[in-house]
């Protein structure tokens, strides 16, 4: 069942019949999508309803595509939509990226691709229904059911229509996104992402989605952010070359122990098969991966270092409203006191765990050598001054 629910041209047929239409635009999705279809019907160890699961979120992202390219062959001037100085947020997983962004989304002069846009992005947003719009309670609604099936997930990682979304939720409409191997157990997909493909048409269809979202709501300056794209930042910078980068900078060991254990829980709604050791093997080499690249990256200038702020995941934790207060010093921005209050009172509402995990998950859980990844580690925490933290 699961192989021949896996194939490609089958997925197209349902995405054409539900978006009604047959034009995907450029042919590049097809390359990653090839990869990652025989990834899950060969390697992910999938149940039956993982089957279901990944097959209709491979057809959720086809039918987005076609909805998008569809309205932009319709209203070609999309495609002169400007997107000037955007804003990324990178850095590894636990780093303090979401709660950041999150804060920064309360900008009203900034603007997020929200969960329900991104998830239901066709029509395009209208300005005068971004808050009332039906998709809204619609997305809730699917989220509820995924919170069903992975009990606690919250707790790793916010949901909700209304939040900021990562941009690895866009770039899966081309499969080339970190998203596939945080869900799913696909190992050659990963290293194919990883170290063979070309991610230029990844951050092509990025920009057409952002051109697709401010259609008919038009955005005063984009922020976006996904820690994927500090592996990537050639080319997101070949896409985006005004673009500004936000980096935040945590002790390496406990992000591996953090995003270990969130794609084991992710990966448990859609297989019984699920072991956290070799999930923590594989991102100790991808994180210092990640680490390395982005190093070498700004080392050769790829971004003008006047155009990136680095912050310290401890004293953003220690004080949050001061560290954004100095990243808008960083970017030549005000930070007037309404914004602050607002990002004061999320704070209050969602005072997450200091990035701490507590029982979810320790060190000692995923087999590693902490000798020997602390050696590995030393590298970047002298680099950027990065303390190193008790490991539980």
């Amino acid at each position: 069942m699961g192989n021949e629910r896996f194939d490609r041209d089958r997925l197209a047929a349902e995405a054409i019949e539900l978006a009604g239409s047959d034009d995907f635009g450029a042919p590049t999705w097809q390359e990653g999508l090839d990869v990652l279809l025989d990834g899950l019907a060969n390697e992910a160890q999938l149940s039956d309803l993982g089957v279901e699961v990944a097959a209709m979120g491979v057809t959720d992202y086809l039918t987005t595509r076609l909805g998008i390219t569809a309205y932009r062959a319709a209203h070609p001037e999309v495609a002169e939509g400007p997107v000037d100085h955007p804003i990324f947020i990178v850095g590894q997983p636990r780093t303090g990226t979401t709660i950041l962004y999150d804060l920064l989304a309360l900008d009203p002069a900034l603007r997020a691709p929200l969960t329900w846009e991104v998830d239901k992005p066709c029509p395009p947003p209208e300005t005068d229904t971004r808050d009332t719009d039906p998709r809204i309670d619609e997305v809730d609604a699917i989220l509820s059911m995924a919170d069903a099936l992975m009990p606690g997930f919250t707790t790793f990682h916010p949901m909700g229509a209304r939040l900021a979304q990562e941009c690895v939720r866009i770039t899966g409409g081309d499969f080339r996104s970190m998203i596939f191997p945080v869900q799913y157990r696909v190992p050659t997909y990963n290293r194919w992402l990883l170290h063979d493909a070309d991610m230029a048409p990844a951050y092509r269809w990025h920009r057409q989605f952002l051109q697709h979202l401010q259609a008919r709501d038009p955005a005063p300056q984009w922020l976006l952010k996904s820690p994927a794209h500090l592996w990537h930042l050639d080319a997101l910078a070949a896409e985006y070359p005004d673009a500004v980068i936000v980096q935040t900078h945590r002790d390496p060991l406990k992000v591996i122990t953090s995003v270990s254990a969130l794609s084991a829980h992710l990966r448990k709604m859609a297989s019984d098969d699920v072991d956290l050791t070799e999930i923590a093997g594989e991102y100790a080499e991808d994180i210092f991966d990640g680490l390395d690249r982005g190093m070498d990256a700004r080392a050769r200038g790829v971004v003008p270092p006047e155009r990136i702020v680095d912050v310290h995941f401890q004293a953003f934790i220690a004080d949050p409203i001061e560290t954004v207060r100095e990243i808008y010093v960083a970017l030549g921005r005000d930070l007037d006191d309404l914004t602050a209050q607002r990002m004061r009172d999320f704070l209050a509402a969602n005072p997450g765990d200091g990035g701490g995990g507590g029982s979810r998950y320790r060190f000692a859980d995923t087999g590693l050598d902490a000798g020997a990844l602390r050696a590995r580690a030393e590298r970047y925490q002298d680099h950027f001054g990065v303390a190193t933290e008790a490991l539980v």
